[in-house]
């Protein structure tokens, strides 16, 4: 493939993606931004040394395609898996409360020594769950079709 990647050369694939590089995570960060999902459906193993998040993104790659077409938005549910994980901190999340409902905002890395860093993930509402990482490796890939987004409306964000 020549030239950058574009949201169009998507179609109707499932999303894998990976980012291993600080270059990478704009990308996924574009990708997950509205994505939302039950506190229950963050687990973080730390055997494995996994952070998962079941989340319902919305398809901004497939935005503009709706438009012209004049179809519906669409989401579809998505693992984001941060790997190499030594450590998990939040600030906003009470995991008691079962039924609350987080939106995903922001995806970024700071960088730390010899590689290692710390994914944040901030959230609406304040919210915000900081991973420790050896290394940045984290994974974005769709598990189901796309569906049509209940809401029928694209997110919006104020200037």
């Amino acid at each position: 493939m020549s030239g950058d990647a574009r949201f169009e050369d998507a179609g109707e694939s499932a999303l894998s993606l990976r980012a291993e590089t600080p270059e990478d995570v704009p990308v996924i960060a574009a990708l997950v931004q509205d994505a939302i999902l039950p506190v229950t459906d963050i687990v973080w193993n730390a055997r494995a040394r996994t952070l998962a998040f079941l989340i319902n993104r919305f398809r901004w790659e497939d935005k503009a395609t709706a438009e012209a077409l004049g179809r519906p938005y669409e989401r579809a549910r998505a693992l984001l898996v941060v790997s190499g994980v030594t450590g998990v901190a939040s600030q906003g999340i009470d995991r008691g409360e079962r039924d609350t409902i987080l939106s995903m905002l922001d995806l970024q890395f700071e960088p730390g020594e010899d590689g290692a860093g710390r994914v944040l993930i901030t959230l609406a509402g304040d919210g915000a769950i900081a991973a420790q990482v050896e290394c940045l490796d984290i994974d974005l890939r769709d598990v189901t079709r796309p569906y049509a987004a209940p809401s029928g409306k694209a997110p919006e964000h104020p200037q």
